[in-house]
């Protein structure tokens, strides 16, 4: 028989036991999320894991990038062509200039020297100088753009022009700009390789994964794929890419030094699209199904499937790969999935840690340690 000593004791226990388990901490950082709809930038404290505040801009952002070393997070509203400065220090608007009538996208420099806006009706490219913040120069281009990269080891930024079928490559610091590559019917997204010694190119109208050396501009590689390259992803260190799209659930591995080669085809879910890597895992959203699905990339298997919310369609990483971060664009929330919960087993399944509504229609968000 029990009596009400022991159960006192046995309770104090079991209760002291229970408060022994320590909770996962947050990451001391924010999360700046471009909310296109709600025409603001929402601040998410990632320590306490709370909406902090909306900064309104004047105009619908779609990217948002944050500098490497100053205290500054970039917002981009395309339909206006600005650029809006925002102090992490201040948690406001700090400076806006615009770059162009209207944009498409935009790239940090490499050194963080400046910012560049692709701009679509003027075909031009656009530097804003990140001191002065002020347009210092633009380079004329051939035809119409459909987006860009810059190298972080030559000082080139490739062009695509999708319905020309064709990429260029732009020399940045001559402002002169090379002969057109013709590559198939159409092509979408373009990638620098880490080394900057060759061109990625998404070649959406064959279907395949164009390998353009650079800066020689010849095609060395066009790897046929199991899907149209809708979105392309890079593994921390470069050496995979990952590519969904229309056509299969799947996702494709391709291993793009040396002999560039498709290593495998990977089922990931309904409808794979975005996607974001650690050093462990490639998050790949699955937006019709509202969940997300976790790929291991050592074994290229699905270990894990996470329900995050309605329509996900951006995934971004915590520094440090604590956590993963992803944009429901539908449900107007971010959902939160911790590293370290994730498990190889029979189940499949990992709980979400976290979900944080952040305004109407999350679309990009950049990380910043406090």
């Amino acid at each position: 028989m029990i009596n009400r000593r022991q159960f006192v004791l046995g309770g104090a226990g079991a209760l002291s036991a229970a408060c022994g388990k320590k909770k996962p901490g947050g990451f001391s950082g924010y999360a700046f999320v471009a909310n296109e709809d709600g025409k603001a930038i929402a601040v998410v404290d990632l320590a306490a894991f709370s909406l902090m505040r909306h900064i309104p801009l004047d105009g619908a952002p779609t990217a948002v990038i944050s500098h490497p070393t100053r205290p500054f997070v970039y917002a981009l509203t395309p339909r206006t062509g600005t650029i809006h400065e925002i102090s992490t220090q201040t948690m406001k608007v700090s400076r806006k200039v615009q770059a162009a009538p209207t944009a498409m996208a935009m790239r940090i420099a490499p050194d963080g020297s400046a910012l560049w806006v692709l701009n679509k009706d003027s075909r031009k490219l656009v530097r804003v100088a990140v001191e002065s913040f002020l347009p210092d120069a633009q380079v004329s281009l051939p035809l119409e753009p459909t987006d860009f990269d810059l190298s972080n080891a030559t000082g080139l930024s490739a062009i695509s022009y999708g319905n020309a079928g064709s990429v260029g490559l732009v020399d940045l610091t001559s402002r002169s700009v090379a002969g057109l590559v013709r590559i198939g019917s159409s092509v979408g997204n373009v990638r620098f390789r880490q080394d900057g010694k060759a061109l990625l190119i998404a070649n959406t109208g064959s279907r395949m994964l164009s390998v353009l050396e650079t800066p020689g501009g010849k095609v060395i590689a066009n790897l046929p794929l199991a899907v149209r390259p809708d979105n392309l992803c890079f593994n921390p260190n470069g050496g995979q890419l990952f590519i969904t799209g229309e056509g299969m659930d799947a996702v494709v591995v391709v291993f793009p030094y040396r002999i560039p080669e498709v290593k495998e085809t990977v089922l990931a879910g309904r409808a794979p699209g975005a996607m974001c890597a650690s050093e462990q895992f490639l998050f790949i959203a699955n937006s019709t199904a509202g969940n997300v699905s976790i790929l291991d990339i050592k074994t290229r298997k699905v270990i894990a499937v996470t329900a995050v919310g309605s329509e996900p369609s951006f995934i971004t990483m915590t520094p440090g790969d604590q956590y993963a971060l992803v944009l429901n664009r539908k449900s107007g929330d971010m959902a939160v999935i911790r590293l370290g919960a994730i498990r190889n087993d029979r189940s499949k399944s990992t709980a979400l840690f976290t979900m944080i509504p952040v305004g109407s229609k999350p679309v990009s968000a950049a990380v910043r340690i406090s």
